[in-house]
């Protein structure tokens, strides 16, 4: 009591001094609301930097098919709430997860959820955005209906629940191992619930879905006794037992300490308690695992000190980067660098056990796993930032990835996995890329040769997207695998990026085979209409062809040949000598942001969002477009996009995200375009200069070593770059390289309303790409 109340003490004592001083840290710019509206899919909820656990409110129940806008649980625009689940994605655009939803009611005891329009109909509530608040780590409610104060907060594998009954009524809390984000009828395999005495329940569900085979256990324990208990089943009839009441409808009397079904909803009675705080523990192994996390990471009822600890944890994380500027772009800014940090998630136990891609039960030997790898989103912007600010979780990460690939029984690196289960979404071997990535940059914690194996056989599996046809025919052929012109295209980065590693290892003969399938995008462009194109397996184009068709499974994977045509990330320079030069690639890459479209061609791909002509910002293959300026020598037309795009496009509102936040890369782009560089091409361990957003910014590099960005007479107007300075010496090109960001050091713009059209233009100061580097493995 007395360590609560000198936090209470300490922490008013902040707020004062915050108040009367005007300042605000990182943390307080950070609004979790941001993106939670629209097609963000973020949740506001609470979690802590990479948790596995992540407690936060769900607004419906939709069935596959309608559940798009809901993958994260949450809608800012629903007027109510129908509990609080413990597992939820942030910002992805397929969803599942949503387990062990509790809710606390009082008054009458529903079952049901109820509707969305005649919530008293069931347990749901409405609620006010009004009586909402949510920080890093911690998250307020009111329940309407119910006059009821919820809060929450977690540690890594802990949801912490802390609720206030306001009524003078029968409150009970519910918990519904039905519900789920994107639910179907047949969804749940099977349900356990086991009372253990009148403070703890524990259990688990299994469930089928986007995860074909999926299990997570819980042990959920209250500060207060229930006084009563009972459950609904939903099987072959209904069931209802409450243990001081009568049995209805009930076939075969069981213990009434132990309940299970496939679709099991349980209510439990705290009539008369006014407060009661609850703690809700998770794991992927076993219901042992899930008592050992609740018992060591929240071994008291004390809920102002874990979310204290929260805070601390997110603050240490934000503080990474330091900028100054507006206080809108600085709340955009730092919610953006704590999305960045909610995936890839914890998935393992206190005791360091965890459920491998196989099912079987592992456990990590000196390093700590990982799940939730948005891999077709994360390689490109996310990846790479993770390794400038946490460089200690690369080694973790990877070796994550190569458990994986030793797990798997396909022989695969991951595709896009979460709790022990591979989704195969989206396409590429983009694990191979991010590896490669972080053995170009110097990570040292895993095997390079197990790494390097695992990526060769993963790029070489013949039963994986159309593999069986690349190096036969030089691309994918689209009569033999759908969305074959994205397929062959984004292989070919990922095959650029094996070959670096294989080159700086001194494997030849890998090195050979992978640098010239980084040249196949070479195959599929059609120069008579200027775009990438899908192409058959007797060599012709398929027909017909409308540059801007997109559709799920057509030749594009959520995208048409506009964005697509540009994704040759490891070669601009090539796919610039393909358009016939520089002019003509500046002039096709202008109409890109202009060209309207018939929104009928493409309006089916909803995760086609965020339209500046063709320019999809909401969307990650067009992510780097802008920045393929510099690669022409055109750079002060990048810092005008970029411009344009950051002002138009990101907001600090609950829409202010322009499409899926996608598990940190959509964050990781605006954290580095306003930063004022971008990684094209990871593995290349260069950064291309657009525009910067804040006039000082600094990055916290570890080893008493910043990196800072200083944008003088940066203004509305001046956007332009007139002259760059790398530690104090004239920057000619418009590029930086990993090496001098991370040795600390200080970039300096010299911005001006006006563009200078010389700045790094000049051919030797473009950035290097494939052909640049190894033109002697291609022919032109």
């Amino acid at each position: 009591m007395i360590r609560k109340s000198l936090i209470f003490f300490f922490t008013f004592v902040f707020s004062l001094f915050s108040l009367f001083s005007g300042e605000k840290s990182n943390y307080d710019y950070v609004n979790p609301f941001i993106g939670t509206g629209g097609y963000g899919h973020t949740f506001p909820g609470a979690v802590v930097p990479f948790g596995m656990i992540q407690v936060s409110p769900d607004t419906a129940l939709k069935e596959v098919g309608n559940s798009y806008p809901w993958c994260a649980g949450y809608q800012y625009s629903d007027k109510t709430i129908l509990g609080f689940s413990h597992t939820h994605f942030s910002g992805t655009g397929h969803s599942d997860l949503g387990d062990i939803l509790l809710m606390p009611i009082s008054g009458k005891l529903l079952m049901e959820p109820g509707e969305e329009n005649s919530p008293e109909t069931g347990y749901r509530s409405r609620f006010s955005h009004k009586s909402e608040f949510a920080q890093p780590g911690y998250y307020r409610v009111k329940l309407s209906d119910y006059d009821i104060d919820v809060e929450l907060t977690a540690t890594k594998r802990v949801a912490f629940h802390h609720y206030s009954f306001n009524k003078k009524s029968p409150s009970y809390v519910i918990l519904d191992l039905i519900h789920s984000i994107y639910y179907f009828k047949e969804k749940n395999v099977w349900s356990y619930l086991r009372v253990l005495n009148s403070n703890l329940v524990v259990g688990y569900r299994q469930t089928t879905g986007w995860a074909k085979n999926r299990k997570i256990f819980f042990a959920v324990e209250f500060s207060r006794p229930f006084s009563d208990y009972g459950y609904k089943r939903y099987d072959e009839n209904f069931y209802y037992f409450r243990s001081k009441g009568k049995l209805i409808k009930l076939k075969n009397k069981r213990e009434a300490h132990e309940i299970y079904g496939k679709k099991l909803r349980v209510f439990f009675d705290f009539s008369g308690i006014k407060e009661l705080y609850v703690k809700v523990a998770i794991s992927g192994v076993d219901i042992e695992g899930a008592l050992k996390n609740l018992r060591k990471e929240i071994p008291d009822w004390d809920f102002e000190r874990v979310r204290a600890e929260a805070k601390k944890a997110w603050e240490n994380e934000l503080n990474k980067i330091h900028v100054k500027g507006s206080e809108k772009n600085k709340e955009i800014f730092y919610t953006a660098l704590y999305h960045l940090m909610i995936a890839p998630m914890l998935y393992q136990d206190i005791d360091r056990r965890y459920r491998g891609i196989d099912h079987q039960i592992h456990k990590a030997e000196n390093f700590t796993n990982y799940t939730t790898f948005s891999l077709w989103d994360t390689f490109r912007a996310a990846h790479p930032l993770y390794i400038i600010l946490y460089r200690e979780r690369i080694g973790d990460f990877v070796n994550s990835m190569l458990k994986h690939y030793e797990q798997s029984p396909e022989g695969m690196l991951p595709i896009w996995p979460f709790h022990a289960n591979e989704t195969w979404c989206m396409i590429g071997y983009h694990s191979a890329a991010v590896i490669a990535e972080a053995y170009l940059k110097g990570i040292k914690e895993f095997d390079y040769e197990k790494a390097l194996d695992s990526m060769v056989s993963t790029a070489t599996n013949k039963n994986y997207g159309g593999l069986r046809y690349y190096e036969k025919y030089g691309y994918i052929p689209v009569d033999k695998e759908v969305e074959a012109a994205s397929k062959t295209l984004e292989y070919g980065y990922d095959d650029y990026a094996i070959a670096l590693m294989a080159r700086k290892m001194g494997k030849k003969d890998i090195f050979k085979r992978f640098i010239k399938r980084a040249f196949f995008y070479k195959n599929i462009f059609d120069k008579n209409t200027g775009f990438m194109r899908a192409k058959k397996s007797d060599g012709k184009f398929r027909e017909p062809f409308d540059p801007l068709r997109a559709n799920y499974g057509g030749d594009y994977t959520e995208g048409n040949a506009w964005q697509y045509t540009w994704h040759v990330l490891q070669d601009p320079e090539g796919l610039i000598r393909l358009m016939g030069g520089s002019k003509k690639f500046v002039k096709k890459l202008d109409k890109l942001f202009k060209i309207k479209g018939d929104e009928k061609k493409y309006g089916s791909v909803e995760d086609m969002s965020g339209f500046i002509g063709q320019y999809v910002q909401g969307n990650e293959p067009s992510h780097h477009i802008a920045y393929l300026y510099n690669y022409a020598g055109y750079p002060w037309k990048t810092q005008k996009k970029i411009n344009l795009i950051m002002k138009r496009m990101f907001d600090n509102t609950p829409f202010g995200i322009p499409g899926n936040e996608d598990c940190g890369q959509m964050s990781a782009w605006y954290i580095f375009s306003a930063l004022g560089f971008y990684p094209v091409s990871p593995v290349e361990n260069i950064y291309i200069i657009g525009k910067p957003l804040f006039k000082e910014a600094a990055i916290n590099l570890g080893k008493d070593k910043e990196f800072n960005i200083i944008a003088k007479n940066l203004s509305e107007k001046n956007i332009y770059i007139k002259k760059a300075y790398l530690n104090g010496k004239r920057l000619k090109r418009a590029y930086i390289t990993h090496h001098e960001l991370m040795k600390g050091g200080t970039l300096t713009f010299i911005m001006s309303s006006k563009p200078n059209k010389k700045w790094a233009s000049d051919k030797k100061h473009l950035p290097p790409s494939a052909y640049s580097r190894f033109r002697a493995y291609v022919k032109d």
